[in-house]
C-alpha cells in the first residue's frame, strides 16, 4: 500500500469536543492515530464516527469483540486497522502469534480456534462474502449469544468493514507502533 494519504490528517489544536474524545481513546502519553486525526478535519463527521463505535462495554466480551474486529478488518485487507488491533489488545485478549496469522492467512477451521471462536470467524466470513448469515449459522449463533450480542456482532462486523474501507481508500500509512500482517506460509 502506498504510504502517502490521500487526505492530509489535521493538526492541534483541535476543537474541544474533538480533544476531549481523542483524551478518552488514546492510552495516555500516545499521539491520536491517523485515522482519526484525518476524521477530525470534520469535527461532525468526526463525532458521527465516534458516535458510532463499539468499543464499550457491551454484550460481548473484550476476546469476543478483538476476534471480530481481527478477521473482519483482516479480510477486508486494512493491515493498518488490524495492526492498531493486535498492538492494543491481541496480548489483552490472549490471541496467539497463531491466531493471528490465521485471521489473515488462514479460518475457522485452523486447529488453534476453540469451537467459540469459530463461530465468530464463520460469521465473519459469510457476512464478508455475503453480507448475511443463513439459518444454521444464525442458530448456532443464538445458541451462544443473546439477541442483544447477535445485533452487536452484526454491527461490529458491518463498522470494521467500513474503519477498513477508510483505512484502505485513505491509503493511511501504516502506524509506527502497530502490528504488520504476517508473512504467509
Amino acid at each position: 500500500m502506498p504510504s502517502a494519504a490521500r487526505i492530509a490528517p489535521a493538526q492541534p489544536p483541535f476543537p474541544p469536543d474533538v480533544q476531549a474524545w481523542l483524551d478518552r481513546t488514546m492510552p495516555p502519553g500516545q499521539p491520536p492515530l491517523v485515522l482519526f486525526t484525518t476524521l477530525a478535519r470534520d469535527p461532525r463527521l468526526f463525532n458521527k464516527f465516534f458516535s458510532g463505535g463499539l468499543l464499550d462495554r457491551g454484550h460481548l466480551t473484550l476476546r469476543q469483540r478483538e476476534v471480530v474486529i481481527h478477521r473482519t478488518t483482516a479480510l477486508n485487507r486494512s493491515e493498518y486497522e488490524w495492526g492498531v488491533h493486535v498492538a492494543l489488545f491481541a496480548a489483552r485478549v490472549q490471541l496467539t502469534p497463531e491466531q493471528l496469522h490465521s485471521t489473515v492467512h488462514g479460518g475457522p477451521d485452523d486447529a488453534c480456534w476453540s469451537d467459540d471462536d469459530r463461530l465468530l470467524l464463520r460469521l465473519c466470513d459469510a457476512l464478508h462474502s455475503g453480507s448475511t448469515l443463513d439459518d444454521t449459522q444464525w442458530q448456532a449463533l443464538r445458541q451462544r449469544f443473546s439477541e442483544e450480542a447477535m445485533i452487536e456482532l452484526l454491527l461490529l462486523a458491518g463498522f470494521y468493514r467500513t474503519v477498513s474501507t477508510l483505512t484502505n481508500a485513505l491509503r493511511l500509512p501504516l502506524e509506527p507502533n502497530a502490528a504488520r500482517f504476517p508473512a504467509a506460509g
